[in-house]
């Protein structure tokens, strides 16, 4: 563990009641308190009571996190810039997922500045941290906006050749009530392909038509309708694990997805600057968490909307998902999650 700074949380406000708690341990959600169809604040995202929790010693976790340095997997640990390859930590099979098991979301960040609104954190990870080249400097800032949405805005530089690609960890359940399952929520995605994965969970390259397929989600469909199908993808992923290629194509003015609660009438649309979406169903909540208010998280018990490059893109040959950062550029990556 990083441990320079000390753990803080900050709870942020809009002007209509929207409310998130956010520690600088991993830049993590802690809670985000939404107004459901009757005005009660509904708690919508999971995790932990008390911030021991969080630290990798006690669980293993990713609930609300800003993920780096590579967001999702990177086939056999490694990646090649430049025609240099390098090792990185094995953690999911022979995969690197979410930078490792030392990645960002264990991660002390620096607190640059909070106000009512607005919190910005920043980190620096060294050259050779988790294996990745370069020293990277980069910031993640939370906004809770006045049309309630919770606005994340990334960037970050580097000295060297590198690869980056951040992401929100939050694990959503509209319902605001994590002992239900989000088989009911509606989920709207504007996107023609996926990308399939193999046996791994690694893309095989191919961008394949959602058409006709469980993976169809261009109309609104209860996330339940066909998660249990005999549908390979499905059975790989143990339900929904998987990219889709946004049809935005970058552009962050028009929803890319929507999520819909039937229960609490609590619906969010999600804007991003990025060109892929990963859903994750909670298809590894086992269980054995135990969250907030003593609630026990089983399998289904949220879904996670992780806007980001395609997994493994480093490895692959995808000119709409480009994850190198190289001295001079800035990433940026800019995610809305707004409620309505």
């Amino acid at each position: 563990m990083h441990m320079e700074q000390n753990v803080t949380l900050h709870t942020l406000r809009n002007a209509h009641g929207l409310r998130a708690e956010i520690t600088n341990l991993g830049g993590r959600v802690v809670s985000l308190f939404v107004p459901d169809k009757d005005g009660q604040l509904r708690d919508v995202v999971l995790g932990f009571e008390n911030v021991e929790d969080y630290l990798p010693e006690n669980h293993r976790s990713d609930f609300g996190a800003a993920i780096g340095r590579y967001a999702n997997r990177l086939n056999n640990g490694q990646i090649t810039v430049d025609g240099h390859t390098y090792h990185l930590p094995q953690n999911d099979g022979a995969n690197c997922l979410h930078g490792g098991p030392d990645g960002w979301q264990y991660r002390m960040f620096n607190v640059e500045s909070v106000c009512e609104n607005r919190l910005v954190l920043s980190l620096v990870s060294e050259d050779g941290d988790s294996g990745f080249p370069g020293n990277v400097c980069a910031r993640v800032m939370y906004t809770l906006t006045d049309d309630n949405a919770m606005d994340i805005e990334y960037e970050a530089v580097t000295d060297e050749p590198t690869v980056i690609n951040m992401t929100n960890h939050s694990y959503f359940n509209l319902n605001g009530d994590a002992s239900t399952d989000i088989l009911n929520h509606l989920l709207t995605i504007d996107a023609d392909r996926y990308t399939p994965i193999g046996e791994t969970f690694i893309p095989s390259g191919e961008l394949a038509s959602v058409e006709g397929t469980p993976m169809d989600f261009r109309q609104p469909k209860p996330i339940g309708r066909d998660i249990a199908t005999d549908f390979e993808q499905l059975r790989i992923g143990r339900g929904y694990d998987h990219n889709w290629v946004l049809n935005t194509k970058g552009v962050d003015s028009r929803p890319c997805a929507r999520l819909d609660s039937p229960v609490t009438g609590i619906a969010l649309e999600v804007y991003t600057t990025e060109p892929g979406m990963q859903v994750y169903t909670g298809n590894f909540l086992d269980g054995t968490f135990v969250g907030k208010g003593g609630v026990v998280y089983h399998q289904r018990a949220a879904v996670c909307l992780e806007t980001q490059k395609f997994p493994d893109s480093p490895n692959q040959n995808w000119p709409e998902s480009n994850a190198f950062l190289r001295p001079g550029e800035v990433y940026r990556s800019h995610t809305r999650f707004k409620f309505i």
